[in-house]
């Protein structure tokens, strides 16, 4: 029973949620944010362990990646753009990996992280099952990337339109490229409510990213890390 009743209160807050944020559209109303402090507070209300609930919710896990393979269609219906500017998103695309990276890397190391938590940060801005194997690849630990992903894609939810508006930025591409390769999925979503051009741009930037992140992470992890711990970087930073 409590199992059903997991599955159920997760479907009706999250559609609670979804509806209060049609109505208000601002960042820290969305879903992605006030679903989770909901149930949070409900499962310690009501003293439900996390393994029930996870057994009641698992359902929504086992459906995020088909829903993820679903972002094919906009990007079908866009395929004409989509060609046109491949090579453009391409280079934003693994330049952007390189900054997520890199600077996962930097934070972590001036901010003592032990090296497990700086292979769970490295891979925070892709999509959450490709980060979570990543970070598993890496040595880190899959749940907490999965939390490091969750976080930076709240921050771009919040930020990214902020961004687009000191910009000034006129081009859906721009748009779609920003939200889908600084904040995955979130950044998506966002993009999505711009317009079904942006949204498109940016289920493929996110793709490409998941794709760019497994190629560079597993050799480029280990040389930024190499690189920060070097005599040379001590000298750069003053230390």
């Amino acid at each position: 029973m409590t199992i059903l009743v997991s599955f159920l209160a997760t479907l009706f807050v999250y559609w609670g949620t979804k509806k209060i944020y049609s109505y208000k559209p601002i960042p820290f109303l969305s879903p992605l944010l006030v679903c989770p402090v909901l149930l949070i507070i409900g499962l310690t209300v009501w003293r439900v362990s996390i393994d029930t609930y996870n057994t009641g919710s698992r359902l929504f896990s086992d459906m995020l990646q088909p829903a993820t393979v679903a972002l094919a269609v906009p990007m079908y219906k866009n395929r004409s753009i989509l060609r046109q500017y491949i090579w453009e998103i391409t280079g934003g695309v693994v330049s952007g990996m390189v900054v997520a990276i890199g600077s996962s890397l930097l934070l972590a190391r001036y901010a003592a992280m032990s090296s497990e938590l700086i292979d769970s940060m490295a891979p925070r801005s892709v999509t959450t099952p490709i980060a979570m194997n990543l970070s598993q690849m890496l040595g880190g630990i899959p749940a907490i990337t999965a939390v490091f992903v969750i976080l930076t894609g709240l921050a771009g939810l919040i930020l990214g339109p902020v961004v687009i508006r000191l910009l000034s930025m006129q081009s859906p591409i721009a748009k779609g490229m920003i939200l889908g390769i600084a904040a995955h999925g979130t950044g998506t979503s966002k993009a999505y409510e711009l317009g079904s051009l942006e949204g498109a741009i940016a289920s493929l930037s996110m793709i490409f990213s998941g794709l760019a992140a497994t190629l560079l992470a597993p050799a480029l992890v280990p040389r930024l890390l190499a690189f920060l711990n070097s005599p040379f970087s001590a000298f750069l930073s003053g230390r």
